[in-house]
């Protein structure tokens, strides 16, 4: 393995993503870059299922905690902090390691992705609509100027389904001109962690259960001191946005629980979706069960895969 080689480790949430990274950077002499667009935001540590230091087994993890919860994310500003870091590894000899479950921030590092300019005025007026007619409307002009764009978008999607409104009215291009190709600008190998539905919906719920044990609700309210609520980004995130509706009284705890498996169940497979597209993602199976033997065996096949 040459030493201009970027790992990712992809895979839906829940998978083993981090551990994975974790080992591999132990093995390689690397560092671990985030990609999971939550665990960018400080406080959000029990909902995004942050590494703990002492998980992290003394591996230096890089863009964790950068953002305060009122941040609007943007994948543009993430690919301008970056790229300089893999690039600084990279020349330090460390092999850079992203692990998350952002698909398209992964890209963002990894492939030839340039991200349109905005306009706040021009967004301002698709929101207040959005906010006004529900997506649906909107929804329905991206498929008449776009259809492929609208392909790949949810319909419920409206925070994506303005961003493309707003590329097609800026530049006159389709939105769908400007989603990423696979061409990389590293030497990268794609690791997906592969886990059987059914065992992934049930390290879902476990997730989840350890989650409200560890205090999420109460993390939760301390954020809504720091503004959480108006967080346009962070009030979304799986878990937070359903502790926030039990706290606002319009659910009861159980139901954000509940809701809280089922949207993620969801999430994972939307996840698996996004990379299972990418031919250049090797997928390699594994069974969490098996403990610290099954991380290393998986270890020893990603290397294998590595060193080609």
């Amino acid at each position: 393995m040459g030493q201009q080689q970027v790992i990712a480790v992809v895979g839906a949430t829940a998978a083993g993503k981090s551990d994975l990274a974790v080992e591999l950077a132990l093995r390689l002499g690397g560092e671990v870059v985030n990609t999971d667009s939550m665990q960018l935001y400080r406080g959000m540590d029990i909902g995004t299922a942050k590494l703990s230091p002492a998980e992290r087994r003394g591996v230096p993890h890089h863009l964790l905690d950068i953002w305060p919860v009122t941040r609007t994310a943007s994948v543009a500003e993430y690919q301008r902090l970056a790229r300089p870091l893999v690039e600084d590894l990279l020349a330090r000899g460390r092999t850079p390691i992203l692990a998350g479950g952002s698909g398209l921030y992964v890209r963002a590092v990894l492939d030839d992705l340039e991200f349109p300019g905005t306009d706040p005025d021009l967004r301002a007026r698709l929101e207040r609509e959005l906010a006004e007619a529900g997506p649906a409307v909107l929804y329905d002009r991206l498929k008449n100027r776009d259809p492929v764009a609208a392909e790949t978008i949810l319909p419920s999607n409206g925070r994506r389904i303005v961003r493309a409104l707003e590329v097609i009215e800026l530049s006159g291009r389709p939105f769908s001109a400007t989603m990423p190709s696979y061409d990389s600008v590293y030497d990268s190998v794609q690791i997906g962690v592969e886990v059987p539905r059914p065992v992934l919906d049930e390290r879902i719920e476990l997730r989840v259960s350890r989650m409200w044990e560890a205090g999420l609700v109460d993390e939760v309210g301390g954020l809504l001191e720091q503004g959480l609520a108006e967080g346009r980004t962070a009030s979304r995130a799986l878990g937070y946005a359903q502790v926030l509706r039990f706290l606002s009284g319009e659910w009861t705890e159980e139901q954000a629980r509940a809701e809280t498996v089922r949207a993620t169940r969801r999430f994972a497979r939307r996840q698996e979706s996004w990379f299972r597209r990418d031919p250049r993602v090797v997928w390699r199976p594994f069974d969490p069960a098996g403990g610290r033997a099954a991380l290393a065996d998986l270890a020893d096949r990603a290397l294998a895969l590595v060193r080609g």
